[in-house]
């Protein structure tokens, strides 16, 4: 199948402000990129482009004083199958775990495993280990936070979500990955699109994604707690340890935005 995916931001800036933009397709689907994934700016600035410690592809640019558009559109080619289920898999002990995953043990800005660590345990230390236990913490936190638009905030941490058990995809994910490190499963943020492929109308306003990956066996596994089912079309931007690595737009100065459009079509064969 082919998605047609983009976007269009517009800031405004009260002066030149440095940014960092992170959102082009992730390396790792750069064979299934049929037409440019380019970030277009208008007006046109430079712009310097760099890996960041995450493997994520970042673009570096200074906003001009006044209104500056961010604009994409571009076609993957994906495979059209959901994404993989494979309840056989066990965790490593942290001992035997590779040293690339551990950091995605500890806490980090937005997943305080220091303040979840002993309620994790308690829900979750009866439950099988490896896959088994990452669906149980995606069953209790899909189960546990009401999702919906404008339940939650840019400051609003995977503890603050579960106080006040509501949120939007990105604080199902924080919780998850909290709770998969505080049972010792090593687990990293992810941010992308996912459209409506495979899902009957009517349709929720599009917005760009975020999910998790889980650490099992001798490799990383896609969940998704927000929709707690296997989808179609996943197409992935960028990885941290959470939101703050991946921000789509980090700015050094005061800035607004004034518009926001994401796009994730399936094409017609």
């Amino acid at each position: 199948m082919k998605i047609r995916v983009g976007y269009e931001l517009v800031y405004r800036c009260p002066r030149p402000t440095p940014m960092i933009v992170t959102l082009n397709v992730h390396y790792s689907r750069v064979s299934d990129i049929l037409t440019r994934d380019i970030l277009m700016l208008t007006p046109s600035v430079p712009v310097r482009a760099y890996r960041d410690s995450f493997g994520n592809w970042c673009s570096r640019i200074v906003a001009p004083a006044g209104q500056l558009r961010l604009s994409s559109d571009a076609v993957i080619s994906d495979s059209g199958t959901p994404d993989l289920v494979a309840p056989w898999l066990e965790q490593r002990p942290v001992e035997a775990l590779p040293a690339e995953t551990l950091l995605f043990l500890l806490g980090s800005r937005y997943c305080e495993t220091d303040l979840l660590v002993e309620t994790a345990w308690k829900l979750f230390a009866a439950t099988p280990t490896g896959w088994r236990r990452v669906q149980a913490i995606c069953d209790f936190v899909h189960r546990h936070l009401e999702f919906g638009y404008g339940l939650s905030s840019p400051t609003k941490s995977a503890f603050q979500a579960f106080q006040d058990r509501k949120g939007v995809c990105r604080d199902f994910a924080h919780l998850a990955v909290a709770l998969c490190r505080c049972m010792n499963i090593p687990a990293r943020y992810c941010t992308g699109y996912l459209g409506d492929s495979g899902l009957p109308p009517p349709y929720a306003p599009m917005d760009f994604a975020a999910w998790f990956e889980a650490y099992l066996g001798d490799a990383w596994y896609t969940f998704d707690p927000r929709n707690n089912t296997p989808r179609i079309g996943r197409v992935l931007i960028a990885r941290g340890r959470d939101a703050a690595d991946v921000a789509l737009t980090t700015s050094f100065g005061p800035s607004t935005l004034e518009h926001f459009r994401v796009f994730c079509d399936e094409l017609a064969a």
